[in-house]
């Protein structure tokens, strides 16, 4: 009965023990504040659900789960709840000289919370809410908060959270994600907290965006200065990049709220540091002179790689595509510096110890482990803030003391050219003198040799006119001589009809006489009729001889110059006629067939009819030269034909001239208007017909020639008069 009591009482000693065991888990004691505060990270409990209850001190959390909530609240607290509310608990106990002490609690999250301290709601960082859609996280980043704890012993904290679904969360520069950290400080102190923190990341950022905007200023100077040196245009580029890469780091630290901008500052501020690595290794290959090789080829397909890996995989994705391509372009930029300098280029070295310093510092810099805390530049050392900030300007400032250097170096140059160039220009100074007095008396005599040249030239100027004048009065007199045999011809025909019935008359005279004598008065009338008859003939072709006379006198009275109204059908047809005579006198055998095709409506319109006369004796003499070339050649089966067709158009007279003989082959068809160019053998042309033809036509009617001729086939001239 003893053993069954001993027993009974052992487990019931063993049960309280485990009880006690349970409901003083999480409990903690605290005896002071460091300067860094108090870290409340254990004896947290955790539960799915949503209870105001449960932020009473009097709860019994005892069956709540344990929970690290310092810990990634990404991979590492699943049992978070994704798309509702839950609630942690912290009991912790101080002494009665504690509890007058002015507290704050400083925070960072990854949700949204609302804080109970003993059963009151003191905070609130975001929206909380039943349906998960509306939940909006927010992290108060370390901004103190003031709190009052009551005079028990026992503390509660209650914190009601929810996690904001569809946040993307990154590692990018070595921070976490926790569901929240927790320290409680004085509350003097967690301001300093605050504020220093702040102030090192702003000087931080501050320090690197100067350094970069005095790199852009440099850079881009030289750029503009001179511009075949691209190399300048990328160091500034990358600078650009890098002050735009700081300002979104600045922001990724310290912007409100930022738990759903996070994932997005972070990658495209490292997107900006890999744009701007990629511009300085630009910018190294052009300084070194160096040709793109397969490291620069790789490193530029990385960098695409480099911008997708930063946001995937999660944790390591980001330092495989941030710092490991970092430290590849800066292995790169040192192993061609080093490759140049051994080649003896003069300054190579100075980045090749700048890619050098770079890797040493950043291999300081991560030698000396990874970071826990979500905002690790807050707990950077200076030692260390100093070699992350020589990591990123070693190798600028190197290209920039390169630049230095090479800018001296040519300075240096062409001080020493300057120099050779003051001792040549003495030189050349004497040597000018002596070439003035050799080009003195060298031009004395081309004066002279110009005088008599340009006189050699006048004469020969004065005789090429006179020729000219020659030239031009023979095409004239040709014509005129062609002019004349028509006209001869024209007044020929009635001369022979009055000759012809002179002597009739004259015959008839003397019969007359002897049958007077016969006194045969009624023969005698007869006679005298038949005389009268022929004297009216003699009248009529004496009259039509006049006419043509008279005609041709008034052509030549008129004025050169004087325009009067003319009627061009008229003018056409007479010098069409006196043309074809001019050239039937010259050869019989050559029978051409003229056609006439007048619009009989033409207006009169003003030319100098004497001018327009010799265009058209010019055209119709060089039809009938084209046809009885043709004839002469071919001598059956072909009939001559010259065709003159007049009409109106759009407010002008247009005369066409065509002929059905040899043509011109195109390649001479726009030489034909030309002075002195003439396809007809030497003697029998001048070549100046035509050229004076356009000149009337062109320059003094301010008319139109042109001419469609297909060699073998014949040719038109058409010639465009305005009315």
């Amino acid at each position: 009965m003893m053993k069954i009591l001993s027993v009974i009482l052992l487990f019931f000693i063993f049960l309280t023990s485990r009880v006690s065991a349970q409901n003083n888990a999480g409990i903690i004691h605290r005896g002071n504040i460091t300067t860094e505060g108090i870290l409340l990270n254990n004896g947290w409990k955790y539960r799915i659900g949503d209870s105001l209850e449960w932020a009473k001190p009097d709860f019994n959390d005892v069956k709540w789960l344990p929970i690290n909530p310092t810990l990634d609240v990404h991979n590492a607290l699943p049992q978070i709840s994704r798309s509702g509310i839950g609630w942690f608990r912290l009991k912790f106990f101080v002494d009665s000289s504690f509890i007058s002490n002015k507290l704050a609690l400083v925070i960072q999250q990854s949700g949204a919370s609302e804080i109970y301290l003993n059963g009151i709601k003191i905070a609130a960082y975001g929206t909380i809410s039943s349906n998960a859609e509306k939940v909006k996280a927010d992290d108060p980043k370390w901004k103190p908060l003031s709190i009052s704890l009551n005079q028990s012993a026992e503390q509660v904290i209650a914190i009601r959270y929810a996690i904001q679904p569809n946040i993307y969360y990154t590692k990018i520069f070595e921070t976490e994600n926790p569901a929240f950290i927790m320290k409680i400080m004085d509350s003097g102190k967690a301001l300093d907290y605050f504020h220093n923190n702040a102030s090192k990341i702003f000087g931080f950022s501050f320090l690197l965006t100067g350094i970069s905007l005095m790199i852009i200023i440099l850079h881009l100077s030289f750029f503009i200065l001179y511009s075949r040196q691209r190399a300048n245009l990328f160091f500034a580029l990358f600078a650009v990049s890098y002050v735009a890469a700081n300002t979104l780091q600045f922001l990724y630290w310290l912007y409100p709220g930022g738990v759903s901008n996070k994932f997005y500052l972070g990658n495209a501020t490292f997107a900006l540091f890999i744009f701007g690595y990629i511009f300085l290794l630009l910018a190294a290959y052009l300084f070194l002179g160096r040709k793109k090789d397969f490291f620069y080829y790789f490193l530029l397909v990385f960098s695409g790689c480099a911008i997708v890996l930063n946001a995937w995989p999660y944790g390591l994705g980001w330092q495989i595509g941030g710092p490991l391509f970092q430290l590849l372009v800066q292995l790169n930029i040192a192993r061609i510096a080093i490759l140049s300098t051994i080649k003896k280029q003069r300054g190579a070295w100075i980045i090749a110890v700048g890619g050098v310093s770079t890797l040493l510092f950043f291999g300081f810099f991560l030698s000396q482990g990874t970071f826990t805390n979500s905002s690790f530049i807050l707990s950077l050392p200076p030692l260390r803030i100093f070699t992350y900030v020589m990591q990123n300007i070693s190798l600028p400032t190197a290209s920039s003391i390169f630049l230095a250097f090479e800018f001296a170096f040519a300075n240096r140059t062409l001080q020493k050219k300057l120099e050779e160039v003051n001792e040549l220009s003495q030189q050349n100074i004497s040597y000018e003198i002596e070439k003035q007095q050799i080009l003195a008396r060298q031009n004395e005599t081309l004066e002279a040799q110009v005088k008599e040249r340009t006189a050699a030239l006048n004469q020969s100027l004065d005789f090429l006119k006179a020729t000219q004048s020659q030239l031009i009065q023979s095409e004239k007199m040709a014509s005129l001589g062609e002019l004349t045999a028509g006209i001869a011809h024209e007044i020929q025909n009635p001369l022979n009809f009055v000759n012809n019935f002179s002597e009739v008359s004259s015959e008839l005279m003397d019969e007359m006489n002897e049958e007077l004598d016969n006194g045969d008065i009624v023969e005698a009338k007869a006679i005298a009729a038949d005389i009268k008859q022929n004297l009216e003939k003699i009248n009529h072709h004496g009259k039509r001889a006049d006419a043509i006379v008279k005609g041709m006198l008034q052509h030549s009275r008129k004025t050169a110059g004087q325009k009067e109204a003319t009627e061009i059908n008229a003018l056409a047809d007479e010098y069409l006629r006196l043309s074809y005579h001019g050239f039937r006198a010259k050869d019989k055998s050559c029978n051409v067939t003229l056609v006439t095709n007048f619009d009989k409506q033409l207006p009169k319109i003003n030319v100098v009819a004497q001018d327009i006369g010799r265009v058209f004796l010019n055209l119709f003499n060089n039809a009938f030269y084209a046809v009885y070339q043709k004839q002469k050649g071919l001598k059956a089966n072909y009939q001559p034909e010259v065709t003159v067709t007049t009409y109106g158009k759009n407010g002008y007279v247009v005369i066409e001239v065509k002929d059905n003989g040899i043509g011109m082959p195109n390649a001479i068809k726009d030489k034909i208007m030309q002075p002195f160019f003439t396809t007809k053998p030497t003697g029998e042309g001048t070549g100046l017909g035509l050229s004076l033809t356009y000149d009337i036509v062109v320059k003094g009617h301010s008319g139109n020639i042109e001419v469609d001729t297909r060699e073998g086939e014949g040719s038109v001239f058409i010639v465009t008069l305005m009315v």
